[in-house]
């Protein structure tokens, strides 16, 4: 717990406590602590600000912190969160130092995304005090930076809500849809041989090099006409390439890592088989071509309807609130939302922050918008509930 606890229902407070812990995701950065230290003072806030708090270990020393309020036995609704961030080579700013200045909370991990488990935290007290009808259920998890250990250990322990809101940074949009990815391994086979035996050696790498040029034409060509209406046209890139033995000898292997940026209802199957059949076209133009396709991981897409009843709660809130209609967007890049909606807890995101300052040397948060999304959330609560 901190010298001076924030006071109840204080979100930028919160969100300062949080991004003064260094809760560096250590599958990322190898000699990091994780989110431990960062679970039990947020749980040790919580239950100060009247909370029913339990820590649930998705991995050693790796807490996530499951605080509920209101009335149990009715209906439900979840804010979710996540507590670790990447690292902090070459920022601009101490990262473990809240400063605000000129309105903007600096800090790793103050866009992505501290400031929007603050304003959950303090939107579901806020609620509470207004009175509820049913139970919020806060989870602050860990993780999500890399596999999302936390979020898949809460659904595996039965957690569970009627809705969820993810509080990742939308730039208070709403977002009911966002992508999912897969990676995958592409191993090109050549035949290394001496550098002036052209009649011997198979050069993996020059093959290599035909593959990409035939995934980028289908790219260009086959990808656009696949659209979503939120989120566009699904993508993929060659993330790493390794290959080579020396300057004078044919390069025996060459190992491609791509990633896959899917649509709702792309699977990591259907990866597999664009890449297998991109092979199978180069192989057709030269036999020389040989290659074996394996996928490593797959997050699949976020997809909830607009007119969902979690959306339109939301959009009821942000009107009230702000007095203007609210912004409906897909979003680029991936969320915990999908492993909740894939649970049957329809999940969407809403919260404060810019997703382009995630991760960044310069990382900032709008104190404005955390304390805009605070009572976005509290009104949606309470809209959820019944009592507006």
């Amino acid at each position: 717990m901190p010298a001076i606890p924030p006071s109840r229902g204080d979100a930028v407070a919160l969100a300062s406590t949080l991004v003064a812990i260094d809760s560096r995701n250590p599958a990322l950065v190898p000699e990091a602590l994780g989110e431990g230290e960062c679970a039990r003072t947020l749980a040790d806030v919580l239950t100060t600000w009247g909370f029913r708090v339990s820590l649930m270990e998705s991995a050693a020393g790796r807490p996530n912190v499951i605080a509920r309020i209101g009335r149990s036995g009715g209906r439900t609704l979840m804010f979710n969160g996540h507590l670790d961030t990447v690292g902090v080579a070459g920022m601009t700013h101490p990262p473990f130092e809240p400063v605000v200045h000129d309105g903007k909370l600096f800090g790793r991990g103050s866009c992505d995304m501290k400031g929007g488990v603050a304003a959950m935290c303090a939107a579901a007290a806020h609620a509470a005090d207004a009175g509820l009808d049913g139970e919020i259920v806060v989870a602050a998890v860990t993780d999500e930076e890399w596999q999302s250990a936390g979020t898949a250990s809460l659904i595996a322990h039965g957690v569970r809500a009627d809705a969820a809101i993810v509080t990742e940074p939308t730039r208070l949009a709403v977002g009911p849809s966002h992508r999912g990815f897969a990676w995958a391994v592409v191993q090109v086979h050549g035949v290394a041989a001496h550098g002036s035996r052209y009649d011997v050696g198979v050069d993996a790498n020059t093959m290599a090099g035909l593959l990409l040029a035939e995934l980028d034409a289908y790219q260009q060509g086959v990808l656009p006409q696949r659209t979503h209406p939120l989120l566009g046209r699904g993508s993929f890139h060659a993330a790493r390439i390794s290959g080579g033995l020396g300057l004078s000898t044919y390069a025996d292997a060459c190992r491609i890592e791509f990633e896959r940026r899917t649509l709702p209802g792309e699977t990591g199957d259907d990866f597999a088989a664009e890449l297998r059949a991109a092979c199978t076209r180069v192989a057709a133009r030269d036999p020389r071509f040989r290659a074996d396709v394996e996928v490593t991981f797959v997050q699949a897409a976020n997809d909830v309807a607009v007119d969902a009843p979690i959306v339109q709660s939301l959009a009821r809130a942000i009107e009230a609130v702000e007095g203007a209609p609210p912004v409906v967007e897909g979003l680029s890049y991936w969320t915990d939302a999908a492993l909740l909606s894939a649970a049957g807890v329809p999940a969407i995101c809403y919260g404060p922050g810019d997703i382009r300052l995630a991760h960044s040397a310069t990382e900032w948060v709008s104190v404005t918008e955390v304390r805009r999304a605070t009572a976005v959330l509290a009104h949606t609560a309470l809209d959820w509930f019944g009592a507006r």
